[in-house]
Parts: structure tokens; sequence; C-alpha cells
């Protein structure tokens, strides 16, 4: 492997550690105990994205339909997201966010960002290794976006 190969894969181990500690520590932050990483994950993009199939969805998402389904069927019996018949198509189902839904998106947002925030705090960063983490984001946005 050369240098440069070394490299890149070491890069690639530290980024894994640390985005997948970071996350576990966020996930834990939510606005509704009962639900799943699954069905936020649903949530945020239909309030993203709008509207949407199951089978969108589930691309999406990269699961099967049957499972998105499930979700789904959970999140509609809980009231965060509605059915609707398509207008284009009868035999297709619309999934659409109500606004309990959203206000789910939204305060879990919140406090992720207000629990990352404090993290941040505690380590008394400079402005100058914020401005690098910002950076770092964006290069990182740039890999999940793909």
């Amino acid at each position: 492997m050369s240098a440069s190969e070394e490299f890149l894969h070491l890069t690639a181990t530290d980024l894994r550690m640390a985005t997948f500690r970071l996350a576990r520590r966020l996930r834990s932050a939510r606005a509704a105990d009962a639900m799943s990483d699954a069905q936020l994950a649903v949530l945020a993009t239909l309030r993203m994205h709008g509207r949407r199939t199951i089978s969108a969805l589930a691309e999406h998402e990269r699961v099967a339909a049957p499972s998105m389904t499930s979700t789904v069927d959970g999140l509609e019996k809980q009231g965060f997201v509605v059915r609707t018949p398509d207008e284009d198509d009868r035999r297709r189902v619309q999934v659409d966010i109500t606004e309990t839904g959203t206000e789910i998106v939204v305060e879990t947002i919140r406090r992720r960002d207000e629990l990352l925030a404090d993290m941040l705090r505690e380590l008394d960063y400079t402005e100058e290794e914020l401005e690098t983490l910002r950076t770092a984001s964006a290069l990182m946005r740039r890999v999940t976006d793909r």
C-alpha cells in the first residue's frame, strides 16, 4: 500500500470511529423516547422533501418496501404521518408528515444541536478550530450526499 493509500485508509478509520461515536451520543437526544431511529429518519425525510410514496421513502432510506410499510404504519398510528391516495394513480399512496410529526423533528433537531453545542463548548475550542470543524463538516456532507 502506498503512503497516500495508507493515509487515506487511516483517515477513513479515524472518521468512521469519530462519526460513529458522535452519532451514538446524538441519537440519545430525541423528542419522543419511544421513536426509533428509522422512524425519525422517515419523518426528517418527509419534512425536508415533502410527501413521498412508500417506494420512494424505502429507496431514500435504503430499506425494503415492506420494512418501510411497517415503519410508516407505526408513524401513522402515532399520528405523525398521514396516507393519502395518489392523485394520478389511486393504487398508490402518498405519505405526508403531520404537524405533530414536524414538531417532533424540529424538537429533536433542537435538542441534538444543543447537545453538540454543549459538547463543543465544554472543550473550549478556538474560533479557528471551530472553523476547521465547519470545513470538515462540509467535506463530510460531500461524502454523504453522493
